[in-house]
């Protein structure tokens, strides 16, 4: 008798247990009854009619899918290795399980073909330069596959591109060639704004009398505090005035101011 009772508690336990379900809040409890589909349960203590209920439990929470790396051919024929990551979750568990066997096999191996289709679309500098453009369309071209299987594609993002070495040494040539292209058309605007400074300055320093003369001893300080045995003077155009006083002078036929005589004159006599 003792037996018998045991053995009717140890089936009401298992009974029981097959009946009773634990959901957590991420999870969905998709419920077959009698290979009808019933619904999904959860989160919660959910009760189920023991072998009767079939029941499959789906995640809700973002799985991250990492996609491999793929060989791809550019537009512009180049051979490249691209991977990438895909974050997606369960929107609707009924759709997940009813509408495609394994959701997260059939979600991967569209991320590998998109990922290669999308790439070998694109050449290689909007590969390198424009991926944020690159993840949208393959964002959209996998969430629009997906919606029947109740999969939300969040985002993807290409993580690596791979190049030949080759090209590779080519490409830093290339960046090396642009950026001493614009340091020289930097050099030669500075350069040009720098002249018309002087431009202007030497204007004003002509038009002053004396201007020549106080940047003369400006000038001085500067060449002194050089190293070097010979110190050069700039003559100031204003000593043109001392010479034309110099000559009113001296008495005519007496003599002119050195470095006045007029060479034609001489020739001509």
């Amino acid at each position: 008798m003792s037996i018998t009772v045991l053995s009717l508690l140890f089936i009401l336990i298992i009974i029981l247990y097959s009946a009773l379900k634990v959901v957590r809040e991420y999870e969905r409890l998709v419920v077959f009854r009698l290979g009808h589909l019933v619904g999904s349960r959860g989160p919660g203590l959910i009760l189920l009619i023991p072998l009767v209920d079939r029941t499959v439990r789906i995640s809700l929470r973002v799985i991250t899918l990492d996609v491999p790396t793929q060989e791809v051919i550019t537009r512009d024929n180049v051979t490249c290795s691209v991977n990438a990551v895909v974050y997606y979750r369960v929107v609707d568990s009924n759709n997940a399980v009813v509408n495609v066997e394994n959701y997260m096999e059939a979600t991967g191996q569209l991320a590998q073909t998109t990922l290669r289709s999308v790439a070998g679309q694109a050449e290689l500098d909007e590969l390198l330069a424009e991926r944020e453009k690159l993840n949208q369309q393959i964002q959209k071209i996998l969430d629009e596959a997906t919606d029947p299987w109740g999969i939300k594609i969040s985002s993807v993002e290409i993580k690596d591109v791979v190049i030949p070495e080759g090209l590779q040494r080519a490409i830093s040539r290339q960046a090396s060639a642009e950026r001493e292209r614009r340091a020289a058309i930097i050099q030669a605007e500075g350069e040009k704004q720098a002249s018309a400074k002087l431009a202007e300055a030497a204007g004003i320093l002509g038009e002053v009398p004396g201007g020549l003369f106080m940047r003369l001893l400006r000038t001085i300080p500067e060449i002194a505090g050089q190293q070097g045995n010979i110190v050069a003077f700039p003559l100031p155009m204003e000593l043109r005035y001392l010479a034309e006083s110099f000559e009113r002078l001296i008495p005519p036929g007496k003599g002119k101011a050195p470095g006045t005589e007029n060479p034609s004159t001489e020739q001509g006599e």
